[in-house]
């Protein structure tokens, strides 16, 4: 009985040793205790602070990490970026779309967001049972949470992120946006070595759809020949994600026309146009779409911002963005950001800038330099790793807009694994979506550019499903028959074909 006494007691000093060891020193340093305004209850851990890249040019990139709530030592991590190029992971993916706060229209304080992808997942069951009485019975039930999420100020000059060289922000490129934030994550790992060897995704949106690929890339390639690499890397996930230059145009001129947002004239103007008419066709068809939010089609633009008057910018530029409820959603975080205790808590502004914290840093995005012309054959050499690869879009977004993903990934040749099919959202159509071998195009119903802001909860399903490699489950939503809906508001005649019919776009 002694006997296994002491082991029981080894056993469980081994474990609780273990559970001891972390957070470390370097780990406390970056733990938030509490961010100003934050609301109660919250049963996640948080830490945040500052990795150096380069030491010569005194660089060095911001994080916020954000454990889950339940078993975080199990749980995967994920790497969120967004993109611009110049705009902060900060200030839209924490803030406005998977993290685990919003900020209220104060400005000061913040509330809980109920589908954060570090959270559980909450399901109610709903039914009427009867025995004596007819009684409806309400159940909740919690689901285990989905993942950690790192979220990554890139590059240096963006957001809280800095350079001690001024040249830097004048420089910076895909190549070394991809190099450093492949140096943040090793040092990081360093400072985080719970995290070595744990399941590593990365996910992003926008212009992120160049840095996602591009640091997949150099992940894969520096881990070959390794046995156990600390970056155990699975694949990655892109929204309304730059791709492809070449279909990238021809889907969004596509888009603008389907929707009605520019005229016949103008689509072929924009489609055929010689490359010195450029510039005046965009002019004509910025001019047809009029005062329109373009990252979200049918919401309306923030008339207290800039936004009235942005223009859709084909290489992804984030600029401000504004969400299906309170499109004024950005103005807050540039509010609260700014604030010295919010800066303090998040071990943030260690240089003391002299300038005001903006979501997005115009001198790195209009300067930027190296931008290849497509991601496709990084696509192609995850795939044929045997790598995951999802990209999601939402379709009320004409900036990078669901027609130039769907012509990108169309590219690529992929045998088809499961055909374009409808998906299920809580008993509605959530979206559609196509499987091909190796990668799996996702869209979604009613989303504007950041797809979690508009619609959080098929966004949190989709990403849940693509950690799990399952496909989205098939909607079986009951409808009247095309055909019958058809009859409903036509009359029936003869349809007869003519050569004077107007084809058109030629």
């Amino acid at each position: 009985m002694k006997h296994l006494e002491f082991h029981a007691v080894l056993l469980l000093s081994i474990f609780v040793g273990i559970d001891l060891a972390y957070p470390t020193e370097d780990q406390l340093k970056d733990r938030i205790t509490k961010l100003p305004g934050q609301p109660e209850n919250v049963l996640f851990s948080q830490y945040s602070g500052y990795v150096t890249v380069n030491e010569e040019a005194g660089r060095a990139l911001f994080y916020w990490l954000v454990e889950t709530e339940e078993d975080s030592s199990s749980k995967p991590l994920v790497l969120w970026l967004n993109g611009g190029p110049g705009c902060s992971s900060i200030a839209y993916g924490a803030a406005e779309e998977i993290g685990p706060f919003r900020i209220n229209p104060d400005g000061k304080s913040l509330y809980s967001n109920p589908y954060a992808w570090n959270k559980c997942e909450a399901v109610f069951f709903s039914f009427w049972i009867f025995d004596l009485f007819l009684e409806h019975v309400l159940i909740f039930v919690s689901l285990p949470a989905v993942a950690n999420i790192l979220f990554l100020d890139s590059p240096a000059g963006v957001g809280f992120s800095y350079s001690n060289t001024t040249s830097d922000l004048y420089t910076a490129g895909d190549q070394k946006t991809a190099e450093d934030a492949y140096t943040f994550l090793v040092n990081w790992l360093e400072r985080f070595p719970q995290y070595k060897h744990r399941d590593f995704y990365i996910a992003g949106e926008s212009y992120a759809g160049h840095y996602v690929p591009q640091l997949s890339q150099v992940i894969y390639r520096k881990n070959k020949g390794m046995e156990n690499p600390d970056i155990n890397f699975k694949g990655f996930m892109v929204g309304n994600a730059v791709i492809d230059d070449y279909h990238d145009y021809i889907g969004t001129f596509e888009y603008w026309w389907v929707n009605g947002l520019i005229s016949d004239d103008t689509y072929k103007l924009l489609r055929i146009h010689p490359p010195e008419k450029c510039a005046e066709a965009f002019e004509i068809a910025t001019v047809e779409q009029g005062n329109i939010d373009p990252y979200s089609i049918y919401t309306p633009v923030c008339n207290a911002t800039a936004a009235a008057t942005l223009k859709p910018r084909l290489r992804g530029r984030l600029g401000r963005l504004y969400g299906a409820y309170d499109p004024c959603t950005s103005t807050y975080s540039e509010v609260y950001f700014n604030l010295p205790e919010v800066q303090k808590a998040l071990h943030a502004n260690l240089t003391g800038i002299p300038y005001s914290w903006t979501g997005c840093n115009d001198i790195v995005g209009n300067n930027w330099g190296d931008s290849p012309l497509s991601m496709l054959p990084i696509y192609q050499e995850i795939l044929d790793a045997g790598l995951r690869i999802w990209v999601y879009s939402g379709d009320t977004d004409s900036v990078v807009p669901l027609t130039a993903s769907r012509y990108s990934i169309a590219s690529l040749n992929l045998p088809t694994i499961l055909n374009w099919y409808p998906w299920n959202d809580n008993g509605e159509v959530g979206g559609w979506s196509q499987v091909y071998k190796g990668l799996t195009l996702v869209a979604v119903r009613g989303a504007g550019h950041e797809v979690p802001l508009f619609r959080p909860r098929q966004a949190f399903t989709l990403f849940e499903s693509f950690l799990e490699n399952r496909n989205l489950s098939f909607s079986t939503v009951t409808t009247q028959p095309l055909n019958h809906r058809l009859r409903s508001v036509r009359p029936k005649r003869k349809i007869t074909m003519s050569s004077s019919m107007h084809h058109f776009p030629s």
